[in-house]
């Protein structure tokens, strides 16, 4: 844990009771301060008494006494509109604060050169994140990773030169963390999201460009226009440190993908991301353009950071590679919710047997149609079968499998048979899970358990086992 001591002996309200509500709550008590905290949820409340704490209704209490608002980043603080708290917040002049800036005090206050990684973006920064701790460690380096992946990041250990923090921040956490100013900062993409909390992608753009702009290093990609922007306005600063990252060749950027190698300009290629079997696909390069360009800033060699990026396991549910069985990969990519995130797999193989289907998303499978003849087969399963069915018709070979179960039971049947280089039996299935399961999570690991009975069931028979 991290304590809190910027408020001790002050009086803050805090609203959100959530996993980083309670761990902001104990850092804060844990720092001296007297915490009046509350959420409009009875089941947050409860888990809150349970923690030995006793809620207070911040409805009710005289908000003249807070020294500031200490908000979950999931409760609005803009838009659709402000939440209660917010204006009750405003209405005394109290500073409205999230954990991040919390974090971000207690390293000013306690160790302000300790080494501190941010890393945000639409899409990419989990697994980026993942990636530069794994780099880190590999390299010897004592890692807390944490914030919006994982550990809250008030749960970590506390700021100290010799120790690295890599901190995923989302638009929300940043939003609340007006002195966030890491040592090096990454801003990956801008697309269009979470616009009913920010209003525009001109208001979400501005949030992520905060992290950049306080950073003393700013790592920037430039393969879409707003993000292309951002960095183009940092580099016209003086004394900026930028540096422009690109999942192609391009003569914009500082550091680039090009034919599976890590090339920095003006030194050539630094980084083969070939053995990377983790980071497959130009979107994985992007990722491991900008964990390259943190590990230098952070006196990392380019060999100890191809060794690492060699051993990356990828993250759970994310084009993770779950076993092989002879020439067939088996490839969980559960999180893919939608048909945008089942794109980064279907581009990342050839000869694929895909496991598709749950609850349909507005569009289903349709904007997937260009990728079509990277699929050998498609098993579907859940709500959407009947939909998909229809899409498929006549463009892609399919059978109705219904259950998991029976569809990772038809996928290796058809794999092993096939006379690919390397077929891949992939769950990527463009859907919601709850037609079928609790959550993407589950969904992941009943395939992987599903996959580890067939791998089981075709392994060679032991010789003292012979009958």
């Amino acid at each position: 844990m991290t304590p809190v001591a910027s408020f001790r002996g002050r009086r803050v309200a805090l609203f959100g009771l959530g996993g980083s509500g309670l761990s902001t709550l104990r850092a804060l008590a844990a720092g001296g301060a007297e915490v009046a905290a509350w959420d409009d949820e009875e089941k947050s409340r409860a888990r809150a008494r349970d923690a030995g704490f006793t809620p207070v209704d911040l409805a009710t209490a005289d908000w003249s006494a807070f020294a500031a608002l200490i908000l979950a980043p999931g409760v609005p603080l803009t838009h659709p509109k402000p939440h209660w708290t917010v204006e009750r917040a405003k209405a005394v002049g109290a500073p409205i604060l999230g954990d991040i800036e919390l974090f971000a005090r207690e390293r000013a206050a306690r160790a302000p050169d300790a080494p501190f990684i941010v890393i945000t973006g639409t899409n990419g920064k989990s697994t980026t994140t993942a990636l530069i701790a794994h780099i880190l460690r590999e390299a010897g380096r004592d890692v807390a990773m944490g914030g919006n992946i994982g550990v809250p990041i008030l749960d970590l250990p506390p700021p100290d030169p010799s120790r690295v923090h890599v901190v995923e921040c989302s638009s929300f956490q940043i939003d609340l963390a007006p002195s966030l100013a890491p040592s090096v900062g990454a801003l990956i993409n801008i697309t269009p999201d979470h616009l009913d909390r920010h209003g525009t992608l001109e208001n979400y753009a501005a949030i992520k460009e905060r992290l950049v702009a306080g950073s003393t290093i700013a790592l920037v990609g430039i393969d879409d226009e707003p993000s292309r922007a951002i960095a183009e306005r940092l580099k016209r600063r003086a004394g900026a440190r930028v540096v422009a990252i690109s999942a192609a060749p391009s003569p914009l950027a500082d550091v680039f993908v090009e034919d599976r190698f890590i090339v920095a300009r003006g030194e050539g290629r630094q980084v083969d991301l070939r053995p990377a079997q983790a980071l497959r696909g130009a979107h994985n390069g992007q990722n491991a353009a900008f964990a390259f360009a943190a590990a230098r800033a952070l006196d990392i060699d380019a060999a100890t950071i191809g060794r690492a990026m060699a051993s990356f396991p990828g993250l759970a549910h994310r084009m993770e590679q779950v076993g092989r069985l002879g020439r067939v990969l088996f490839v969980n990519d559960s999180k893919a919710t939608n048909a945008d995130a089942a794109e980064k797999a279907l581009l990342s193989f050839h000869d694929i047997f895909w496991i598709v289907g749950g609850k349909a998303k507005a569009g289903g499978i349709e904007p997937l149609r260009p990728l079509f003849g990277r699929i050998a087969k498609a098993y579907l399963i859940g709500a959407s079968s009947d939909e998909f069915a229809h899409t498929l018709e006549g463009a892609v070979p399919f059978e109705r499998s219904g259950t998991l179960s029976e569809a990772v039971t038809a996928a290796t049947r058809d794999a092993t048979a096939s006379d690919a280089a390397e077929p891949v039996a992939l769950l990527s299935p463009a859907c919601a899970s709850f037609d079928q399961f609790a959550n993407f999570e589950a969904r992941g690991d009943a395939f992987r358990a599903l996959v580890a009975a067939q791998l089981a069931g075709h392994a060679p028979q032991a010789r003292g086992d012979a009958r």
